[in-house]
């Protein structure tokens, strides 16, 4: 055999056999990519995504998309193979493992968390909305989750209403732990709370709740590496109730960056007109009460996922404008927004037609 001929044969069978190998090289990383994007005004799987029931709604047009990610399972390995074909492709991104799934979180931890933000970028999001509009919303401070074998295991439970804390009253989540850590661990503390059956049974019935409890705990350790604090092992949040009915009716979605759309099609379906003048909008990016828009992951991915369904402009959270703006698809604008009302002034010079001084990206 040629000498040339053997050594494109041994090559060719190297390379085969480095190919073989890392298809069973499993490496520490996972990939995203662009997922589905929905238009908020539109319909889903046949019904439509935002239902109000209670009042009025208007007519709307265009679309308001909320844009999502795809990305590999908790439990997925991938390949030395995958992730260097991940690696060159340019709607796809390879990242550490660990950057999605942080402190070996299982897939159904990382399910449940993802289930739990968004019902709350739901809540957050008609808050919002319903603030611009100057319609008024009843809030309270909650138990959001009981940690198990914690001290308020079976004496406080999720949903209960947290008035007070030792007698002073609670106005924020963040009040519930700074009244608990001005004990030391292994002292008591008292919660005045409104039982969450009878919670309720108040809304239900449209009444103030009229039967609180006082509840007694001893304080533990926290678990914490840096200075031990006093805790009772309970997670305090927000609830609400409000004047009308908002559903949301999406499957198959998580996490909390679809906030900022959800209330921006709250907010277009309670008024008269057409918030984006018929044009292709879509964005991201999450949403608290007061409606500031927060920073969400995979930016460059739901750019390209926006764009590939007609997107002519991309609402995107200031913080994430720098990242976006370095591959921006052609056709797509980008504009940067902090808060729910920074979106409507964007979006109302879009309708307009006037876009020369649109807050972009990369200005």
């Amino acid at each position: 055999m040629p000498r040339r001929t053997a050594t494109m044969l041994a090559s060719t069978l190297m390379l085969i056999a480095l190919l073989c190998a890392g298809v069973f090289i499993p490496v520490p990383y996972a990939e995203m990519s662009p997922g589905p994007t929905v238009n908020t005004l539109g319909d889903h799987d046949g019904e439509p995504v935002l239902q109000i029931a209670g009042k009025k709604t208007y007519a709307t047009s265009g679309h308001l998309n909320m844009t999502t990610v795809r990305v590999t399972s908790a439990d997925y390995r991938m390949n030395l193979v995958e992730a260097v074909y991940g690696w060159l492709a340019h709607d796809n991104k390879v990242v550490p493992h660990e950057t999605l799934y942080p402190d070996g979180k299982t897939e159904e931890q990382s399910t449940q968390e993802n289930a739990e933000e968004f019902s709350q970028s739901q809540e957050s999001a008609k808050v919002a909305a319903l603030k611009q509009l100057d319609v008024p919303v009843k809030s309270w401070v909650i138990v959001s989750t009981v940690v198990k074998g914690s001290p308020a295991q079976g004496k406080l439970h999720a949903g209960d209403v947290i008035k007070a804390v030792d007698g002073t009253a609670v106005k924020e989540p963040n009040d519930v732990a700074k009244l608990v850590t001005k004990h030391k661990p292994g002292q008591d503390v008292r919660f005045t709370i409104v039982p969450a059956k009878e919670q309720a049974a108040a809304e239900k019935e449209r009444r103030t709740p009229t039967r609180t409890q006082d509840i007694s705990m001893t304080t533990t350790t926290s678990d914490d590496t840096g200075e031990k604090r006093a805790i009772v092992g309970i997670s305090a949040g927000t609830d609400h109730t409000f004047p009308f009915t908002i559903d949301i009716k999406l499957a198959d979605v998580g996490g909390p960056s679809a906030g900022l759309m959800f209330a921006l099609g709250i907010y277009d379906k309670l008024t008269p007109g057409s918030l984006t003048g018929g044009k292709f909008v879509a964005g991201t990016g999450t949403i608290d009460d007061a409606g500031k828009v927060g920073p969400i992951g995979g930016i460059e991915m739901k750019t390209v996922g926006a764009r590939a369904k007609g997107a002519q402009y991309f609402l995107t959270p200031a913080v994430n404008c720098a990242a976006a703006a370095k591959d921006t698809p052609d056709g797509l604008t980008l504009i940067k927004v902090g808060t729910i009302r920074d979106a409507l002034g964007a979006l109302k010079d879009i309708r307009s037609g006037d876009t020369a001084d649109l807050p972009k990206c990369g200005k």
